[in-house]
């Protein structure tokens, strides 16, 4: 398989308490917190929102391309991600995500079936499956 991309992405200082991130080409570059549910400031954006937008931004493309294979027309259409942090009793720490594409266009039915193809067909979607729970909720607008 020919490499397509690949993203290059520093992270200093404290990680995801203080860190700071640096990409490559200079496009991205923003500070790290604890988000105030975490006991943070909050003032700076945090890996799980980082991984929601990534993750939701290449779902929507998915969805795009599901649809043109089913030559099925949508209108405006929004991918919501929600990734949970989560702290067992042992110390540790896991994630799991809800997706929720609500897809302009189509009836119930076919925006189910579209959410269904994408989570086949996005990257992100096949890096964590069986890794982590993820529950997509497609609704039609």
């Amino acid at each position: 398989m020919a490499v397509s991309y690949t993203a290059v992405v520093d992270v200093n200082g404290e990680g995801r308490n203080g860190g700071r991130v640096h990409s490559s080409d200079g496009l991205l570059q923003t500070d790290l917190a604890f988000p105030k549910e975490l006991g943070g400031a909050g003032t700076a954006t945090n890996p799980e929102q980082l991984f929601a937008a990534g993750w939701a931004a290449c779902f929507l493309g998915a969805l795009r391309r599901a649809a043109a294979i089913r030559k099925i027309k949508i209108t405006s259409t929004t991918i919501t991600a929600e990734i949970t942090l989560t702290h067992a009793d042992d110390d540790e720490f896991s994630l799991s995500a809800v997706l929720n594409p609500t897809i302009g266009g189509v009836d119930q039915r076919t925006a189910e079936e579209l959410a269904h193809a994408a989570h086949q067909i996005c990257p992100y979607s096949k890096a964590t499956r069986g890794n982590i729970g993820v529950t997509i909720n497609a609704s039609a607008a």
